[in-house]
Parts: C-alpha cells; structure tokens; sequence
C-alpha cells in the first residue's frame, strides 16, 4: 500500500549517469567530524547497483519502503516507512530499492575514516569508490546546480 508521500517539490535531486534508478541529495559534508548526511530516492520496483557500506550509518526511511537484496538477488529485508535503523561499516555487499512507489530515505555516515560506499561488479571488485572528497565535489556541484 502506497504511504503518504514526502514533499519533495524543495529538494533538487542530483544523478549520476550510470547510476541507473537512483537520485540524491546531500545535506552536508563535515569533513572534520567526519559525517556526510544526505537524502536518496530509489525508484520503484527496480534496484541501485551493488554496493557495500564503509561507514557506520543511521537511515530513516521517509517515504515508501526500502528493499534489500542479497547479491544473488534475493530478497532480505523491507523497511517500511518510518523505520530508523543504524548499521556499521562493512557487512555483506548489497543492492536496495524502492517498493511499489519510490522510496525516500534519510542516510547519516558516520566515523567516516576512506570510502563510504564501495560500488561493486557482478564479481564484488571494486569498480567506484565514494568518499569524503567526492560527497564534497558533489556537494559543491549540487550547490552551483541549484543557484
């Protein structure tokens, strides 16, 4: 069942190509406490590439639910809307997406200390890489962007 949905009109979402089936936003960029804070929506019924966490992170789902699969695409886990959970870096690699409408989710990275997401192939090598540096290039871009 569709949630309500988050009001979005204010939030100018930001691609990168070939990042199918995802968009973001960020919040902010504290390379000094070492957190990078930003929003992502996922598209329904589809999935972002396979990834793995490198910082500890707190998300809030906002809108919709969030789907976790496990690399051989099967599913492990819905969060629905509302649901806060806090994860450490590392884990089992991964891709998500959105439900039957697109989901929104609040993420916070924290005790960020080299990359925060390790972007994955088919095999788990390491095809990208984002970190501190490239949130705050993206953020930079997104702030030109939205002038």
């Amino acid at each position: 069942m569709p949630t309500l949905p988050f009001d979005d009109r204010a939030i100018a979402w930001q691609t990168i190509k070939g990042f199918d089936h995802a968009a973001y936003h960020i919040l902010s960029v504290d390379e000094d406490a070492r957190i990078v804070d930003l929003l992502f929506k996922f598209a329904a019924n589809e999935r972002i590439a396979l990834h793995r966490h490198g910082a500890d992170y707190r998300t809030l789902v906002l809108q919709g639910e969030l789907r976790i699969y496990r690399p051989d695409g099967s599913l492990k886990e819905v969060r629905p809307v509302g649901s806060y959970v806090a994860g450490r870096a590392g884990g089992e690699p991964h891709t998500e997406g959105g439900g039957d409408q697109d989901v929104i989710v609040y993420f916070t990275n924290r005790f960020i200390d080299g990359p925060v997401y390790e972007i994955l192939d088919e095999s788990h090598a390491v095809v990208a890489t984002f970190g501190i540096p490239e949130f705050k290039a993206l953020h930079a871009a997104q702030a030109v962007r939205s002038a």
